[in-house]
């Protein structure tokens, strides 16, 4: 098929890559120059496991193409993926400029072809609240009239960051809302290659579409707020999150993903769809009491971590002129992305108290930077970001800090206090070593 994909964000890239593999034709559409020069010279945007190596072998077998001609782009399509950016306030408000920007240049697209072109599918990739996609569908009638034809249809996308490509390319599950059956079959047809491992084709209607991708993220926040609230608990009664989880998890009913205590959830799904989910029952009269409580938990799990920093310096004022080191800066492993990232919810609070901060992740220091300034000291090697430091915050579990050298550790520390939000390691052996260890849901280490 003959595939446009508008946006090169994160949903875009990964979406439109991976269709290109599968022996689709598909062309990159963005506005903005400098992304469009960059990616045609191979230099991906966005840190994601396995996807430059796709763009290279597409580009270069003349599947995937880049373009800031959007007449172009829209007019070669059989169907045309929505997938710009979302942006919601902190109500969960989201701004539909990028969408209704999208409809409209579609519609005048499509308009100078006339009516005797063959109807093109517009798919709404984006997370938009329920209703967006006949949204789109009336502004791109308004342009055209009624003697265009042309259908409508949502594509929500499960893409998790830092396994994108693996995600796309063997999903659990595709979901499709649609107007007809036609146009159903021609997803079926799309996604046929990815569904081989027996996995389904939901074909649905469009407002349940739209609402899966919701319900689904809406959960999965859940269950984190839920595990963090346990391991509260836990720590209230002198219980360890780490035994309870393998108790309760080994039960078939609840299994063991995304029932990790740590941090919360941050990234830009799972904040704003939970907000979303509240806004959109405010809106309708419906009261999201379960969303408002994993929202509320989420929001309260880092201060109540920061709490466990100040507490062990004697309160914020303990905090002036300590140095704290942060290993991890972006919200999860194997991705770049700072977006509502705990590290920096803890730094912001830590500079607030006047300490310094240092930091080190594998990828997304260059994010930092720009998001920071020079208030944080981004440093390249681990070790090195721990040197002189009162204590040392874990806060992002990538692999690398999961076994270090604690001995090499304590010699460039000037305090062995480490505050780990991802429960990395074994507290008796931290005790072994003689250092004071915080986690999460699991009574402190003090050695005497």
């Amino acid at each position: 098929m003959q595939l446009t994909m508008v946006g090169t964000g994160y949903v875009g890239l990964v979406t439109g890559v991976c269709l290109a593999n599968s022996g689709n034709d598909v062309i990159c559409l963005d506005v903005d120059p400098e992304k469009i020069e960059k990616l045609e010279q191979d230099i991906c945007p966005i840190y994601e496991p396995g996807l430059t190596e796709l763009m290279v072998k597409n580009r270069k077998a003349g599947r995937l193409t880049y373009t800031l001609d959007k007449k172009k782009a829209y007019q070669a399509a059989d169907m045309i993926f929505i997938c710009v950016g979302t942006p919601s306030d902190d109500k969960g408000h989201t701004d539909m400029t990028f969408i209704d920007g999208a409809a409209d240049d579609i519609g005048h697209a499509i308009k100078d072809l006339g009516p005797d072109q063959k109807p093109k599918v517009v798919v709404v990739k984006s997370t938009v609240p329920v209703g967006t996609t006949f949204r789109v569908r009336e502004r791109i009638r308004d342009i055209v009239g009624d003697d265009i034809a042309f259908h409508v249809a949502d594509n929500p996308e499960f893409l998790k960051e830092g396994d994108a490509v693996n995600d796309f390319n063997k999903p659990d599950r595709v979901v499709v809302g649609v107007e007809n059956a036609e146009v159903g079959e021609m997803f079926r047809d799309l996604y046929d290659p990815f569904v081989r491992n027996g996995h389904p084709i939901f074909v649905m209607d469009v407002l349940s579409a739209e609402m899966v991708k919701y319900a689904s993220n809406n959960f999965l926040a859940t269950k984190i707020s839920f595990i963090n609230e346990m391991a509260n608990l836990c720590e209230a009664y002198g219980a360890n999150i780490n035994r309870v989880r393998e108790g309760m998890c080994s039960d078939s009913r609840i299994g063991h993903a995304f029932l990790h205590p740590g941090l919360g959830y941050g990234g830009s799904c799972f904040p704003k769809d939970t907000l979303a989910c509240i806004m959109m029952g405010d809106k309708a009269g419906v009261t999201m009491q379960v969303s408002n409580a994993v929202h509320g938990t989420n929001e309260r799990q880092r201060n109540l971590f920061f709490n466990k920093i100040t507490g062990h310096f004697g309160g914020e004022s303990g905090l002036q002129g300590k140095k704290l080191a942060f290993w991890g800066l972006a919200f999860k492993p194997r991705t770049d992305d700072i977006r509502k990232a705990p590290a920096l919810t803890l730094i912001r609070k830590a500079l607030g108290c006047g300490a310094s901060c240092s930091g080190f992740d594998p990828v997304a220091a260059e994010n930092v930077a720009k998001e920071m300034g020079s208030t944080v000291e981004l440093i390249n090697d681990m070790y090195e970001c721990a040197k002189d430091a009162d204590a040392l915050v874990i806060s992002t579990d990538w692999a690398e800090f999961k076994s270090p050298n604690f001995e090499k550790l304590a010699e460039v520390m000037k305090g062995k206090v480490i505050f780990d939000g991802r429960n990395l390691y074994r507290r008796q052996h931290l005790d072994e070593l003689g250092f004071h260890y915080y986690s999460v849901g699991r009574a402190p280490v003090k050695p005497a």
